[in-house]
């Protein structure tokens, strides 16, 4: 496999940055159907003054939810929160040394979340904790978050991939180098 391949998303790498892709689109379904979901509250609430019960605490999970599966995606993407105003005349290079730093930042962050979040997982299960109103298990929550996580680890894995054959390529973005 070549540096630019590498660099692309093809093979090996292609069928895990679309199942990320898909991931966070499914993200964003999430969130269409939970401002669905209070927009039907709100009408049935000011039209016969019976609101969706738990709409509050249903929009609380799910957009906890969403906002994890978002996270694999901006990883991959380079989507993160930057200081672009420090690294605007930085070539090539240099931009892809700091996004192996943010990468290795992204991987620990990713992994230490994935075994903390997944001991709360197991925790919330065990107790059986619910939400008051609805009485929605909390860790079912936690599946899809544990889920995001664990992606989260593999692409900050790809974009250290894509960020060394970038830096192990020398360009450093000057004509004729």
């Amino acid at each position: 496999m070549t540096e630019s391949s590498a660099i692309n998303g093809t093979r090996p790498y292609g069928l895990v940055r679309r199942l990320i892709e898909l991931w966070a689109l499914a993200g964003g379904l999430l969130l269409v159907a939970l401002v669905l979901m209070n927009a039907y509250s709100l009408v049935a609430d000011i039209t016969f003054r019976r609101p969706l019960a738990g709409d509050f605490e249903m929009v609380e999970v799910g957009v906890a939810v969403a906002a994890f599966t978002f996270l694999p995606y901006c990883q991959l993407t380079g989507s993160n929160v930057s200081a672009d105003i420090f690294t605007q005349g930085a070539g090539p290079r240099t931009m892809a040394c700091l996004s192996l730093l943010s990468g290795l930042f992204a991987l620990a962050f990713g992994a230490l979340l994935t075994w903390r979040m997944s001991l709360g997982l197991l925790d919330y299960r065990q107790f059986g904790e619910t939400t008051a109103i609805t009485g929605f298990p909390i860790w079912v929550a936690f599946v899809p978050i544990v889920i995001s996580l664990a992606m989260l680890v593999v692409a900050s894995l790809i974009s250290m991939s894509d960020a060394f054959a970038i830096v192990r390529s020398g360009d450093n973005g000057a004509a004729g180098s």
